[in-house]
């Protein structure tokens, strides 16, 4: 199955280096809870709809609050907000129900419960709402119905573990599934009779296969910086700037391009009211400290209204005040891909990591993987058949870089 899988990844290659000429974009939100990620994104939909683009905004939050901020009732498909503008909050159980229904039954099948209960007896797999949710803004993003989608996310942990799961899972699938076809015919009897566990059938081998093209295909779509962008959405305060320092440091540990920051509620300082020049003081400060941190990348100021945001007109107030730039909506590519390069001792990988400290990190070569960990965070990135024999010697980290250096070993 892995030169199945070698073989449809070239393809898969070149027909999406097609589509990033010819389609448009994808805008993820992410934050801490409650700094107003939805009234951000609604704002940005409402901006681009009302400049002639067709648009759809997208929740993937399990707690969906899109219909209450438009104060409209949503359902398991898009609707019509205003023109050009249509909204979805994205239920992964009527996804999985209609699009990959085969696969999840054999998945069911092969990890029984101890108590004779079937997992389908128990919801669906952990990660799988983030996965399926992902999935169908890939499936909406080829239909090419839509200019630009954006899309709402949980808030910052919840959204880490959205957009690396199509990598964690893809990595694992290759791991699992190499037996290829010939195998599961042969063992499929045997495992049923003596393990009571079902190996795949082949109409569910063909949806593993499918869905492990589908994951390569997403994760290209996601870190392509000419197709999607992240943008952080933060307040000024402490415990949000630190978090926002670290949620940068780890999408670039993921290899996505952030290439926007919101600070919102931000108090007007011709206030008269002594009760808020402590909080003035304490604003600027952490406004400063973003300014700051975050000068490569364009950042946009956005107020404390003196109403609820709620309904089209209050988050129009968002466009009016904030959203006035022309570049509101273009691309910036803030950090390179992480890439190998060729070099007099060997071969060199770099990784965009900013914010991370050398005690936080772990660097080592597992077989054909070499993994990084960063606090609680580990991601493993597939070497190249042409490293396969080749060793680390040395890693650095400088000014925001990771920088692995490869020698070949010995045979």
């Amino acid at each position: 199955m892995s030169k199945v899988f070698a073989s449809h990844k070239i393809m898969l290659a070149w027909s999406l280096e097609i589509w990033y000429q010819t389609m448009n974009r994808i805008y993820i939100f992410t934050g801490k809870g409650g700094v107003g990620k939805t009234s951000v994104a609604a704002a940005h939909a409402i901006r681009s709809a009302s400049q002639g683009h067709s648009t759809l905004l997208v929740s993937t939050d399990m707690a969906h609050n899109l219909g209450d901020l438009f104060e409209q009732s949503l359902g398991s498909e898009p609707v019509a907000i205003m023109k050009n503008l249509e909204a979805y909050e994205i239920d992964p159980n009527y996804i999985l129900e209609h699009d990959f229904r085969e696969m999840t039954e054999c998945l069911m099948k092969m990890l029984p419960t101890s108590d004779g209960n079937s997992m389908e007896d128990y919801g669906m797999f952990p990660g799988m709402e983030e996965l399926f949710s992902l999935l169908k803004i890939s499936e909406i993003y080829k239909e090419g119905r839509y200019e630009n989608i954006i899309v709402d996310c949980a808030p910052t942990g919840e959204t880490l573990s959205l957009l690396k799961f199509p990598e964690l899972l893809s990595w694992y699938m290759e791991k699992l599934f190499p037996i290829g076809r010939v195998a599961v015919r042969i063992l499929a009897p045997i495992s049923k009779q003596f393990y009571k566990v079902a190996l795949p059938n082949k109409a569910a081998m063909t949806d593993i296969e499918s869905m492990y093209l589908k994951l390569f295909e997403l994760q290209e779509l996601l870190k392509n910086r000419e197709t999607t962008s992240v943008r952080l959405v933060a307040t000024p305060e402490k415990m949000v700037v630190e978090e926002t320092k670290r949620n940068y440091m780890y999408m670039n540990l993921y290899n996505f391009n952030v290439d926007g920051l919101y600070i919102n509620r931000i108090l007007p300082k011709e206030i008269n009211n002594p009760f808020f020049e402590e909080w003035l003081k304490i604003q600027q400060k952490y406004i400063t400290q973003l300014e700051e941190s975050f000068a490569s990348i364009p950042i946009y100021r956005i107020p404390w209204y003196d109403e609820e945001l709620k309904g089209m007109r209050a988050v129009k107030r968002i466009c009016e005040d904030s959203l006035t730039s022309k570049d509101v909506f273009e691309p910036v590519i803030v950090t390179k891909r992480e890439s190998f390069e060729k070099n007099e001792l060997g071969y060199s990988l770099m990784v965009s990591i900013p914010y991370a400290k050398k005690e936080e990190l772990d660097v080592y070569q597992s077989e054909s993987d070499v993994v990084i960990k960063l606090g609680n965070f580990k991601r493993n990135i597939p070497l190249p058949n042409v490293l396969r024999n080749y060793e680390i010697r040395n890693a650095k980290h400088e000014e925001g870089l990771l920088k692995l250096q490869f020698v070949k070993g010995e045979m």
